[in-house]
């Protein structure tokens, strides 16, 4: 499991997530429907300290479930058209309640995405300090029959344009 979850203060839910496995935003959706049937959320803090990435795709899904609209990452290459831009669709799962989303020096990859997102569009604010900054996409090429290699084809951007790569994300408030 991926995601753990607790009420804090009355109304306040606290969410970790660890790291973005297949099932990350399938826990989720569950943690967030518990903590609300255990009592009206007013709002949430999203933890993603110490949390190294995991799946694209999953940070994509769990940035989208706290947004209505927009960009949540792109992906860049060397061409400009290697270029990928992931989108939201519509549907809030905090219903528009207040997000704050912990961020250290641990987090890193699919962590900075959804740190990302959110903040760009204004969605929550970012506590902590800087995330590690792996910002990269890697392509695994196979050589024969029992090797690969590991090559980097792209960067990530927030929807803002800005790079994770070795900038990682400043939190709003320190």
């Amino acid at each position: 499991k991926s995601v753990r979850s607790r009420m804090l203060e009355p109304g306040y839910g606290y969410v970790r997530i660890s790291q973005f496995l297949g099932s990350t935003n399938d826990e989720l959706e569950e943690a967030l429907e518990s903590l609300d049937k255990q009592q009206k959320l007013t709002g949430l803090v999203l933890d993603l300290r110490n949390n190294p990435g995991g799946l694209l795709d999953q940070s994509i899904t769990v940035s989208d479930a706290f947004l209505e609209r927009g960009e949540i990452v792109s992906t860049r290459g060397r061409n400009a058209d290697q270029t990928q831009r992931f989108n939201a669709k519509a549907g809030d799962l905090a219903k528009g309640k207040p997000i704050v989303v912990l961020i250290n020096g641990g987090s890193a990859s699919a962590s900075e995405i959804v740190a990302g997102a959110l903040q760009d569009h204004k969605r929550a604010t970012v506590v902590g300090s800087k995330s590690f900054g792996k910002g990269s996409v890697q392509t695994i090429i196979p050589i024969g029959a029992s090797g690969a290699i590991r090559l980097t084809t792209a960067r990530y951007y927030t929807p803002s344009g800005r790079s994770i790569q070795a900038k990682g994300i400043e939190p709003d408030i320190l």
